[in-house]
């Protein structure tokens, strides 16, 4: 705990603008207000960045937008096909021109929790692949210096707040944790197929080739697992073996929620 909250002031302390990467599916629950109020204490603008927003629709994506706005400038992109990435940019210089920084790198601080893609921000900002990158949580394992540019520098940081501020279900959501390192992959799947069928059902449905009616989120995991033929030797179906394949195609980003 005492060491992510000094690399998190270190990064703030150096940095002339931050960017406090979400994940536009939950931007809620990977917002941080102690290190937006550490950005504040030391008076440097930042700008939340919904990553991911390929994964969401654009309805909700604009009242996400619209209500982060009122906190700080918000930008939303996505990492993995490098959209909004231009405008981030611009908005990055915009932020700082008012400083009278001269003759040296603007220095951009990139936080946020693991897995929200800050690597793959910085990539598609960049347009370069500088920035190591994975699909595995955790991948960063030190504070990278990333030159962007147009005298921008971005400082690359690991995952620096703590995954335990979440439960299982949400590591599992966010892919922090993968399938091979959740316990309960059951408890994680029907989340996803729950938070599915309230905002895209029909995606998920189109995807697993099933129609959904009033069923619970236990019956469409059963539902996607006889569609799969996921089945054990009496003809059961495997609830473990579906479960770990739905998590698989959430963290692979095969949903638009």
């Amino acid at each position: 705990m005492a060491s992510y909250k000094m690399l998190v002031k270190d990064v703030i302390k150096q940095a002339d603008v931050l960017l406090e990467i979400v994940d536009a599916r939950f931007p809620d629950e990977t917002r941080n207000s102690a290190v937006e109020n550490e950005i504040s204490r030391f008076n440097k603008p930042f700008i939340i960045v919904l990553n991911k927003c390929d994964l969401i629709s654009k309805e909700k994506l604009e009242k996400a937008k619209s209500r982060f706005s009122k906190i700080a400038p918000t930008v939303f992109v996505s990492g993995k096909d490098r959209y909004g990435t231009t405008i981030l940019r611009h908005k990055i210089l915009e932020v700082v021109e008012a400083s009278k920084i001269k003759d040296r790198d603007i220095l951009v601080g990139c936080l946020g929790y693991p897995n929200t893609g800050k690597s793959s921000v910085i990539n598609g900002v960049t347009g370069r692949h500088r920035a190591g990158t994975s699909a595995v949580s955790g991948h960063t394992k030190g504070v990278q210096y990333v030159n962007a540019g147009s005298r921008i520098k971005f400082i690359d940081t690991p995952g620096v707040i703590p995954t335990d501020e979440f439960d299982e279900i949400m590591q599992g959501l966010l892919g922090v944790k993968d399938a091979t390192h959740l316990k309960d992959t059951i408890g994680v799947a029907l989340k996803i197929i729950e938070v599915m069928c309230s905002g895209n059902r029909a995606a998920l449905e189109s995807f697993y080739k099933v129609s959904i009616e009033d069923e619970d989120a236990y019956e469409v995991l059963e539902l996607i697992g006889q569609q799969n033929k996921f089945l054990k030797k009496k003809g059961e179906v495997d609830e473990t073996r579906t479960a770990i394949r739905i998590i698989h195609d959430w963290q692979k980003g095969q949903f638009i929620v």
